[in-house]
Protein backbone atom coordinates (compact mmCIF):
# COMPACT_ATOMS: atom_id res chain seq x y z
CA UNK A 1 0.00 0.00 0.00
CA UNK A 2 1.55 3.38 -0.72
CA UNK A 3 1.51 5.44 2.31
CA UNK A 4 1.53 9.39 1.89
CA UNK A 5 1.63 11.76 4.63
CA UNK A 6 0.30 15.60 3.89
CA UNK A 7 2.28 17.79 6.18
CA UNK A 8 1.36 21.52 6.34
CA UNK A 9 4.37 23.72 8.17
CA UNK A 10 4.94 24.57 4.36
CA UNK A 11 1.60 26.89 4.68
CA UNK A 12 3.08 28.76 7.77
CA UNK A 13 4.19 31.93 6.35
CA UNK A 14 1.60 32.75 4.23
CA UNK A 15 -1.09 31.28 6.38
CA UNK A 16 0.12 33.87 8.97
CA UNK A 17 0.05 36.95 6.93
CA UNK A 18 -3.31 35.86 5.28
CA UNK A 19 -5.07 35.60 8.64
CA UNK A 20 -3.23 38.06 10.55
CA UNK A 21 -4.39 40.47 7.40
CA UNK A 22 -7.93 39.05 7.46
CA UNK A 23 -8.16 39.25 11.49
CA UNK A 24 -6.80 42.94 11.58
CA UNK A 25 -8.79 43.82 8.91
CA UNK A 26 -12.28 42.49 10.40
CA UNK A 27 -11.48 43.60 14.00
CA UNK A 28 -10.17 47.06 13.34
CA UNK A 29 -12.79 48.04 10.38
CA UNK A 30 -15.78 46.95 12.54
CA UNK A 31 -14.32 48.31 15.89
CA UNK A 32 -13.78 51.60 13.98
CA UNK A 33 -17.38 51.63 12.73
CA UNK A 34 -19.05 51.13 16.14
CA UNK A 35 -17.16 53.09 17.87
CA UNK A 36 -17.71 56.00 15.61
CA UNK A 37 -21.13 54.70 15.24
CA UNK A 38 -21.96 55.10 18.89
CA UNK A 39 -21.26 58.39 19.21
CA UNK A 40 -24.47 59.26 17.26
CA UNK A 41 -22.27 59.93 14.57
CA UNK A 42 -24.24 60.07 10.92
CA UNK A 43 -24.72 57.40 8.61
CA UNK A 44 -21.93 58.89 5.93
CA UNK A 45 -19.21 60.10 8.15
CA UNK A 46 -19.53 56.23 9.99
CA UNK A 47 -18.32 55.35 6.20
CA UNK A 48 -16.42 57.24 5.71
CA UNK A 49 -14.50 56.66 8.78
CA UNK A 50 -14.87 52.96 7.64
CA UNK A 51 -13.40 53.46 4.25
CA UNK A 52 -10.61 55.61 5.83
CA UNK A 53 -9.48 53.07 8.09
CA UNK A 54 -9.70 50.40 5.05
CA UNK A 55 -7.26 52.10 2.86
CA UNK A 56 -4.79 53.20 6.40
CA UNK A 57 -4.88 50.07 7.46
CA UNK A 58 -4.04 47.83 4.09
CA UNK A 59 -1.02 50.09 3.63
CA UNK A 60 -0.08 50.17 7.35
CA UNK A 61 -0.53 46.41 7.02
CA UNK A 62 1.73 45.95 3.27
CA UNK A 63 4.49 48.77 4.72
CA UNK A 64 4.94 46.77 7.80
CA UNK A 65 5.41 43.32 6.51
CA UNK A 66 7.73 44.47 3.62
CA UNK A 67 9.97 46.57 6.21
CA UNK A 68 9.70 42.94 8.49
CA UNK A 69 10.66 40.29 5.69
CA UNK A 70 12.85 42.76 4.02
CA UNK A 71 14.53 43.11 7.37
CA UNK A 72 14.48 39.18 7.66
CA UNK A 73 15.70 38.21 4.20
CA UNK A 74 18.95 40.99 4.48
CA UNK A 75 19.44 38.73 7.91
CA UNK A 76 19.65 35.44 5.70
CA UNK A 77 21.18 37.23 2.34
CA UNK A 78 24.48 37.95 5.18
CA UNK A 79 24.36 34.74 6.54
CA UNK A 80 24.75 33.05 3.09
CA UNK A 81 27.57 34.93 2.20
CA UNK A 82 29.20 34.70 5.24
CA UNK A 83 28.83 30.66 4.53
CA UNK A 84 29.38 31.18 1.01
CA UNK A 85 33.40 32.91 2.18
CA UNK A 86 34.17 30.34 4.75
CA UNK A 87 33.33 27.42 1.79
CA UNK A 88 35.72 29.23 -0.54
CA UNK A 89 38.66 30.04 2.46
CA UNK A 90 37.87 26.90 4.79
CA UNK A 91 36.10 24.02 2.71
CA UNK A 92 37.73 21.69 4.92
CA UNK A 93 36.50 22.81 7.89
CA UNK A 94 33.19 23.55 6.63
CA UNK A 95 32.91 19.57 5.97
CA UNK A 96 33.76 18.50 9.52
CA UNK A 97 30.96 21.51 10.95
CA UNK A 98 28.60 19.67 8.65
CA UNK A 99 29.29 16.35 9.25
CA UNK A 100 29.51 16.91 13.03
CA UNK A 101 25.63 18.22 12.67
CA UNK A 102 24.92 14.78 11.00
CA UNK A 103 26.70 12.84 13.67
CA UNK A 104 24.66 14.95 16.29
CA UNK A 105 21.42 14.00 14.92
CA UNK A 106 22.55 10.07 15.29
CA UNK A 107 24.40 9.03 12.50
CA UNK A 108 27.78 7.08 12.75
CA UNK A 109 30.64 9.54 12.44
CA UNK A 110 31.81 7.99 9.34
CA UNK A 111 28.22 7.82 7.50
CA UNK A 112 28.28 10.99 8.84
CA UNK A 113 31.47 12.00 6.66
CA UNK A 114 30.43 10.41 3.83
CA UNK A 115 26.84 12.56 3.57
CA UNK A 116 28.47 15.32 4.24
CA UNK A 117 31.15 14.67 1.42
CA UNK A 118 28.18 14.10 -1.19
CA UNK A 119 26.01 16.36 -0.06
CA UNK A 120 29.17 19.02 -0.36
CA UNK A 121 29.69 18.11 -3.92
CA UNK A 122 26.30 18.17 -4.99
CA UNK A 123 25.42 21.86 -3.62
CA UNK A 124 27.74 23.05 -0.70
CA UNK A 125 25.97 26.24 0.18
CA UNK A 126 22.76 24.78 -0.06
CA UNK A 127 23.22 21.57 2.33
CA UNK A 128 24.83 24.20 4.79
CA UNK A 129 21.86 26.69 4.27
CA UNK A 130 19.49 24.24 5.04
CA UNK A 131 20.96 22.58 7.72
CA UNK A 132 23.56 24.38 9.78
CA UNK A 133 21.45 28.14 9.05
CA UNK A 134 17.81 26.49 9.00
CA UNK A 135 17.25 28.53 5.76
CA UNK A 136 15.13 26.50 2.98
CA UNK A 137 13.01 27.22 0.21
CA UNK A 138 9.62 27.57 1.82
CA UNK A 139 10.95 29.25 4.89
CA UNK A 140 12.70 31.89 2.98
CA UNK A 141 12.01 35.59 3.13
CA UNK A 142 9.72 36.70 0.50
CA UNK A 143 9.03 40.71 1.31
CA UNK A 144 6.27 41.17 -1.98
CA UNK A 145 4.54 38.37 -1.36
CA UNK A 146 3.87 38.85 2.31
CA UNK A 147 3.39 42.93 2.04
CA UNK A 148 0.91 41.85 -0.75
CA UNK A 149 -0.86 39.01 1.46
CA UNK A 150 -1.43 41.03 4.19
CA UNK A 151 -2.95 44.11 2.10
CA UNK A 152 -5.28 42.06 0.30
CA UNK A 153 -6.37 39.97 3.46
CA UNK A 154 -6.77 43.26 5.03
CA UNK A 155 -8.91 44.73 2.25
CA UNK A 156 -10.94 41.66 2.32
CA UNK A 157 -11.63 41.42 6.06
CA UNK A 158 -12.30 45.08 6.38
CA UNK A 159 -14.81 45.46 3.25
CA UNK A 160 -17.10 42.96 5.51
CA UNK A 161 -18.35 44.99 7.92
CA UNK A 162 -18.17 48.12 5.82
CA UNK A 163 -20.46 46.51 3.28
CA UNK A 164 -22.77 45.38 6.55
CA UNK A 165 -22.83 48.93 7.32
CA UNK A 166 -23.37 50.38 4.02
CA UNK A 167 -26.51 47.93 4.18
CA UNK A 168 -28.19 47.67 6.93
CA UNK A 169 -30.64 50.72 8.12
CA UNK A 170 -29.46 53.03 11.05
CA UNK A 171 -31.07 51.38 13.84
CA UNK A 172 -29.69 48.41 13.46
CA UNK A 173 -26.17 49.18 12.07
CA UNK A 174 -24.44 48.60 15.55
CA UNK A 175 -26.78 44.86 16.27
CA UNK A 176 -25.65 43.98 13.05
CA UNK A 177 -22.24 44.72 12.28
CA UNK A 178 -21.42 43.56 15.66
CA UNK A 179 -23.33 40.25 15.28
CA UNK A 180 -21.88 39.32 11.14
CA UNK A 181 -18.18 40.55 12.39
CA UNK A 182 -18.07 37.73 14.83
CA UNK A 183 -20.10 35.38 12.76
CA UNK A 184 -16.80 36.24 10.45
CA UNK A 185 -14.59 35.76 12.44
CA UNK A 186 -15.82 32.29 13.49
CA UNK A 187 -15.63 31.88 10.14
CA UNK A 188 -11.84 33.25 9.85
CA UNK A 189 -10.62 30.99 12.85
CA UNK A 190 -12.39 28.00 11.55
CA UNK A 191 -10.97 28.44 8.47
CA UNK A 192 -7.09 28.77 9.11
CA UNK A 193 -7.70 26.08 11.73
CA UNK A 194 -8.91 23.62 8.88
CA UNK A 195 -5.68 24.97 6.84
CA UNK A 196 -3.57 24.44 9.61
CA UNK A 197 -4.69 20.98 10.95
CA UNK A 198 -5.63 22.62 14.39
CA UNK A 199 -8.95 22.51 16.27
CA UNK A 200 -11.33 24.24 15.03
CA UNK A 201 -13.46 25.09 17.63
CA UNK A 202 -10.70 26.16 20.31
CA UNK A 203 -9.17 28.94 16.90
CA UNK A 204 -13.01 30.22 16.46
CA UNK A 205 -13.22 31.04 19.95
CA UNK A 206 -10.00 32.26 20.09
CA UNK A 207 -10.83 34.83 17.79
CA UNK A 208 -13.95 36.02 18.50
CA UNK A 209 -13.40 36.50 22.02
CA UNK A 210 -10.83 39.35 21.01
CA UNK A 211 -12.64 40.33 18.17
CA UNK A 212 -15.69 41.05 20.49
CA UNK A 213 -13.25 42.19 23.20
CA UNK A 214 -12.22 45.03 20.57
CA UNK A 215 -15.21 45.94 19.18
CA UNK A 216 -16.87 46.46 23.00
CA UNK A 217 -14.27 48.36 24.27
CA UNK A 218 -14.26 51.14 20.34
CA UNK A 219 -18.04 51.10 21.23
CA UNK A 220 -17.80 51.97 24.93
CA UNK A 221 -15.23 54.93 24.03
CA UNK A 222 -17.63 55.86 21.37
CA UNK A 223 -20.36 55.98 23.39
CA UNK A 224 -18.52 57.70 26.07
CA UNK A 225 -17.29 60.32 23.74
CA UNK A 226 -20.85 60.78 22.29
CA UNK A 227 -22.52 61.38 25.62
CA UNK A 228 -19.87 64.02 26.65
CA UNK A 229 -20.33 65.52 23.38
Amino acid sequence: MQHTEHHRSHRSGWLRAAVMGANDGLVSTSSLILGVAAASTAHSDIMLAGVAGLVAGAMSMAAGEYVSVSSQADTEHADLELERKALTEHFDTELEELAAIYEARGLTPALATQVAEQLMASDALGAHARDEIGITDTSQARPLQAAFSSAATFTAGALLPLLIAWWAPPSLLILLVGLFSLLFLAFLGAAAARVGGAPILKASLRVMFWGALAMALTFGIGRLFGVVA
